[in-house]
């Protein structure tokens, strides 16, 4: 029986921790002495690892970790190279004239060659000769390819033993009959035209383009990832899919072979580093290994087992064996906070991220080192982000490794085809190769998402759209599937109605569409935020894009960190379940990047980008077990009314400021002043066109620290803008539902009366820890003394029903009190007649606290309790829940 496999397909990168010491104990081989490299050209930039990228044989590292065998021998290294503008025929057994270092593509200044980016020399023939180790004798000798753009021709000893089309997927030929026992000859010709359309072409390329500039960028051609040999058994395995299932800890394993393995059986072992913790055999379908008690991946915990697989034969011996890893981890959709959110091991996680677009100074297409190709993701992962979109590249087998054992989840897309409509034959070449994508990555516990179309590039109908995205489905339905990201953008054809998501792209943003019964709300773009950064840039024209551009690194960081407030407010409103950010590096003209192209300087304050990102990832997993806190706290206006958004929650640029009546618990009515500013859904209160005269009228607006954004309460209940000098107010005292507020002379009237958290005569619930009120005990007595608590949250309570004339807090006919007129940590609160003493004065914080000024500490439920009857006390101010109370 042959249990041959017809589609070309592998697995994916490197293993973790324990892994490593497996491949170690295993003696992986390399049967050549290390290459030597051809000279660098000068890099318009240099990386932290440039100088060591031709130390030695280029990227000497293990290139398949997700199937690892004991030998191989690495043909990376210097070349001969012959460029032309034909398609010429090779020439066997001849020196070619130039020497160029593999895998380093030719328009690289790492490979030696460094073209311009316009060459029209489109044709490329490689040569090399290599011998085969003896004790690789009696087995089979397969060529591996991890990526040439975009056709490749490939001929042994002046035999050619097959070819391959498609610039982002692994293939590889059995050499074996055309091998001979000394020096062998190994040609490979490459075509890629770009975007040339010579020959009619029209490849997917990503943003490859021959004259870069803006959002494309310098193309990588010919070979640019690792060639390798490995010696196989004559029956072997070829590859080995497997899936987690958690519902029973078990891992489903099928494995594809070649040759004749009739009588043969398969043994998998999974493996916790080095002890095997669950074994089953099977044939050649379908077959479950027990992980007991099986610990999951997650971003936070990234725990890879091991897995062994055995071929065995008849007489049940092993005659092929192969090492993997695997992530216990489970990808889909569920309900949360009232939405379909997506869920990984069954809970929401917001998936907060970048667009990182995999280019390099050096190396373009190729990380000059593993180390520089990891290091990317740390420095993503230190930022506090938990995925990566790859947007439009497919990384060599080793990113998709540093991912797993890093903890970030992946979005992959599909490189573009950008020529429309194309015709019947480029599309199906296009289908092909997103057939072998996703083949080849398919167990990776880092990939949670496919994307086969961005924007409007190379889409060429909507209906194959829609089709496409149903054919990857089907083919992994393990994964969610993103048709279009951005389909309300750019030339797009329109929304799918397909897939798992919906996805928009906002610049600068943030927005989101709405999740509907089946597909999931995300943002597959937004951002682009720049710095300049002189001395670590290049741009191939001489010209920069930005989205929008910053001049220092507190300006920029400030705006980050407005959007990822804006952002969590899209969650809470709208249901927005993903972020991608653009992006984590500068791209030749594009200086959007937390980093310079280099990889030198960072452009931002790291500390605080990454505690923004690591806030909306919590705030996603507490969705989990109950609803989105309450924050800010009501502005109470003319008519007791409150002020208000237009659009319920919504809160875009220029949406309108009003009054409204007050809704307990609406988002657009809470606000929050942090000593200038009052924010709500991320964004501030801003005077429109920074207006200054009478009349000029309130919307909101991203926070910029400008001047139509600064409001200073006043004694007399007035809130004042120091740069018009005028106050907030109500034309004409009106105090109808959605009359829109403006700026006018102070004068001190009803119609410019706002009171942040609550007026004089409003008598409301002091919402606390737990979504408790506080609460007088003995129910409606207040006598002097009478605790004040926490209890579940009554309407019709009066000791539940709290005012605030500035200074104290009233309920009963008497005031909040500090018990003995304590300022110690622990002191208690009860109620007690109103004396205007220290003990009863009490300011509301922009962070939601109640400090008295007197103690210089806050209201407090101690260590954070949260059941009925819970003693309040003061305690020195920390900003945590245990002190977040919020008058309604």
């Amino acid at each position: 029986m042959r249990q041959d496999r017809h589609r070309r397909r592998l697995v994916r990168s490197t293993l973790v921790g324990a892994l490593t010491l497996l491949l170690a104990a295993t003696g992986v081989t390399v049967g050549a002495p290390p290459a030597t490299a051809a000279p660098a050209q000068p890099s318009p930039l240099t990386t932290p690892w440039t100088a060591q990228a031709l130390n030695g044989t280029p990227l000497p590292e293990y290139p398949r970790p997700q199937m690892t065998r004991p030998d191989w021998q690495n043909l990376n290294g210097e070349w001969q190279l012959r460029q032309s503008t034909t398609n010429d025929n090779p020439v066997f057994g001849q020196t070619l004239p130039e020497r160029v270092n593999v895998p380093f593509p030719v328009e690289s200044a790492l490979s030696g060659i460094k073209r311009p980016a316009n060459d029209n020399r489109y044709y490329l023939f490689y040569r090399r000769t290599f011998t085969v180790p003896a004790a690789w004798s009696g087995r089979r000798v397969q060529l591996h390819f991890g990526a040439v753009d975009w056709q490749a021709t490939v001929w042994v000893n002046g035999v050619q033993v097959g070819g391959h089309t498609g610039g982002y997927d692994r293939f590889e030929f059995d050499i074996t009959p055309q091998l001979n026992g000394g020096t062998n000859e190994l040609i490979v010709r490459a075509f890629d035209p770009s975007d040339s359309g010579v020959n009619g072409a029209n490849p997917a390329r990503g943003k490859q383009v021959r004259n870069p500039g803006g959002i494309m960028y310098t193309p990588s051609s010919g070979i640019w990832q690792t060639v390798w040999m490995e010696p196989t058994p004559t029956s072997s395995i070829y590859s080995v899919d497997f899936y987690p299932n958690l519902s029973n800890n078990t891992l489903r394993v099928r494995v594809f072979t070649r040759g004749d393995v009739t009588g043969h059986s398969v043994l998998a072992e999974a493996l916790n580093g080095t002890t095997v913790v669950g074994t089953a055999t099977g044939a050649f379908t379908d077959f479950s290994v027990p992980v007991p008690s099986a610990r999951r991946w997650t971003p936070d915990d990234p725990f890879l087992y091991n897995l062994r697989i055995s071929l065995r034969n008849a007489a049940n011996t092993t005659v092929d064996q192969t090492m993997h890893y695997f992530g216990m981890r489970e990808v889909g959709k569920a309900i949360v906070n009232g939405r379909l959110m997506p869920t990984l091991n069954g809970q929401f996680l917001m998936h907060n991220g970048v667009l990182d677009q995999g280019f390099w100074p050096d190396g373009l297409y190729t990380a000059p080192t593993d180390a520089a190709l990891a290091s990317d993701l740390q420095k993503i992962k230190d930022l506090g982000f938990n995925m990566v979109r790859k947007h439009i590249k497919v990384e060599p087998q080793r990113w998709f490794y540093h991912a797993d054992r890093l903890g970030l989840l992946v979005w992959q897309d599909m490189p573009a085809m950008h020529g429309v409509p194309g015709t019947a034959a480029d599309h199906a070449q296009f289908e092909t190769e997103l057939r072998e994508i996703v083949d080849e990555h398919r167990s990776a516990p880092s990939v949670v998402v496919y994307v086969p179309f961005n924007e409007g590039w190379g889409e060429w109908n909507l209906a194959d759209t829609t089709r496409i995205a149903n054919n990857v489905k089907a083919q992994d339905p393990t994964r969610l599937v993103n048709p279009h990201s951005g389909y309300n953008c750019c030339n797009s054809k329109g929304d799918p109605n397909a897939g798992d998501i919906q996805d928009w792209h906002a610049y600068v943003g943030p927005d989101s569409p709405t999740p509907t019964g089946t597909r999931v709300a995300m943002l597959g773009e937004y951002g682009g935020l720049g710095l300049r950064t002189p001395g670590h840039e290049y741009s191939p024209n001489g010209n920069f894009f930005v989205y929008e551009l910053h001049t220092s690194m507190q300006s920029i960081t400030d705006r980050f960190v407005g959007l990822i407030t804006s952002s969590t407010n899209l969650m809470y409103t709208r249901g927005l379940s993903a972020l991608v950010y653009t992006e984590p590096f500068d791209v030749e003209g594009e200086v959007n990047g937390f980093w310079t192209y280099d990889r030198q300087v960072l452009k931002y304050d790291g500390a605080r980008v990454r505690a923004a990102n690591q806030q909306i990832i919590a705030a996603s997993k507490a969705l989990n077990t109950g609803p989105p806190p309450v924050t800010g706290q009501p502005i109470n206006g003319p008519g007791g009314k409150c002020v208000d958004v237009a659009g319920d929650d919504v809160g875009v640029n220029g949406t309108a400021v009003q009054l409204w009546d007050c809704q307990g618990f609406a988002v657009d009515q809470r606000w929050t002043w942090n000593g200038t500013a009052l924010t709500t859904l991320g964004r501030c209160l801003d005077v429109s066109n920074n207006g200054t005269a009478n009349g000029s009228l309130l919307h909101l607006w991203d926070c910029n620290g400008g001047g139509a954004q600064q409001w200073v309460p006043q004694a007399n209940g007035t809130l004042r803008n120091p740069q018009s000098g005028r106050c907030l107010d109500s034309p004409n005292g009106a105090t109808g539902n959605g009359t829109r507020l403006q700026i006018w002379d102070c004068n001190g009237s009803a119609a410019q009366l706002f009171r942040v958290g609550g007026g004089a005569t409003a008598a409301t619930p002091i919402i606390g820890p737990g979504g408790k009120c506080v609460d007088v005990a003995a129910d409606d007595t207040g006598g002097n003394g009478a605790a004040v608590q926490l209890w579940d949250c009554q309407t019709t309570s009066q000791d539940q029903r709290w005012t605030w004339n500035g200074s104290t807090l009233r309920s009963l006919a008497r005031c909040l009190d500090i018990t003995n007129n304590g300022t110690a940590n622990g002191a208690v609160l009860q109620l007690w007649d109103c004396n205007g003493s220290g003990a009863q004065q009490w300011l509301p914080q922009p962070n939601g606290s109640l400090r008295n000024p007197q103690s210089g500490r806050c209201v407090d439920s101690p260590s954070g309790g949260t059941a009925n009857g819970t003693r309040l006390q003061i305690w020195d101010c920390n900003g945590s829940a245990a002190q977040t109370f919020l008058k309604q």
